[in-house]
């Protein structure tokens, strides 16, 4: 084979989306639509990454043209970073392709993932999930700063995330049944940390806490309490509703459940 012969064998690998780790995955969704002939961009920084993968131009220019309709839903976003992986493991086939968008704003991060089989539909389901959060996050604002009283559009808003979390629940059957670090860690037992990561303390309020949780799509958020200085962790609860444990000092801690004890109504305290 001559070079020129194998350049076109390596191009229509990447246009046809064949061959190991060139063009992978990339063989649904593209077209010459009206999305893409549209030729949008963000004004925010975009980074572009493949794992196991090269990325055609193609699929930046999708990935570009969906980032900037995500952009006017959030204008402080500074800069997107787009991850894309394949993942080689024939019993993962229908997941063989994950994508994770991470966004950073102006004090905030939001964050996407998705695996599919393929880098089309991967991208168009974190794309949905990122849009939901920040609407999420939008309404919530809208309401804090209303002073926490509920606007006129208080039913529209809270059907709006009812509908919001079941499709959020009807995409991730299954969410923890595969572990996404099994293949980094496979030489090693269950039941030991695979990742340790370091978060900042810059005191928050407990509603930005929740934005924050939101953003980044996790069941739970570790901060600092503004107004009260102690460590604490935000978490998901049923119907909607979200819990907060702080730390204390154990002597607070048995003075405030003397307190309760005599006063049944006062808040809920865990030693």
């Amino acid at each position: 084979m001559t070079s020129a012969e194998h350049d076109q064998a390596i191009n229509q690998g990447i246009d046809q989306g064949i061959g190991q780790g060139i063009g992978q995955g990339f063989d649904q969704g593209f077209e010459t639509g009206s999305e893409q002939a549209e030729g949008l961009s963000p004004s925010a920084h975009v980074t572009i990454t493949g794992r196991n993968v090269e990325v055609p131009e193609h699929f930046q220019e999708r990935v570009n043209t969906k980032l900037a309709k995500i952009e006017k839903l959030d204008p402080s976003l500074t800069s997107f970073h787009v991850e894309l992986k394949h993942e080689p493991n024939p019993r993962r086939e229908a997941q063989a392709q994950r994508i994770q968008i991470t966004a950073t704003g102006k004090g905030h991060l939001a964050r996407a993932e998705a695996k599919e089989d393929s880098f089309y539909a991967a991208l168009e389901s974190a794309i949905g999930k990122l849009e939901r959060s920040l609407r999420k996050v939008k309404v919530r604002r809208e309401i804090s700063r209303s002073g926490h009283r509920a606007p006129k559009s208080a039913g529209v808003m809270a059907a709006e995330l009812a509908n919001q979390a079941a499709e959020a629940r009807a995409e991730e059957p299954g969410k923890y049944d595969v572990d996404p670090y099994a293949d980094q860690f496979a030489d090693l037992e269950p039941g030991q940390i695979v990742r340790r990561k370091l978060h900042p303390n810059n005191p928050i309020s407990v509603d930005d806490a929740l934005s924050e949780m939101e953003l980044v799509g996790h069941d739970f958020y570790l901060f600092i309490d503004e107004e009260t200085q102690r460590p604490s962790v935000v978490y998901r609860r049923h119907a909607f509703d979200y819990g907060l444990i702080a730390l204390a000092p154990e002597t607070e801690i048995s003075a405030a459940a003397g307190d309760q004890a005599m006063n049944p109504a006062s808040a809920d305290v865990k030693a």
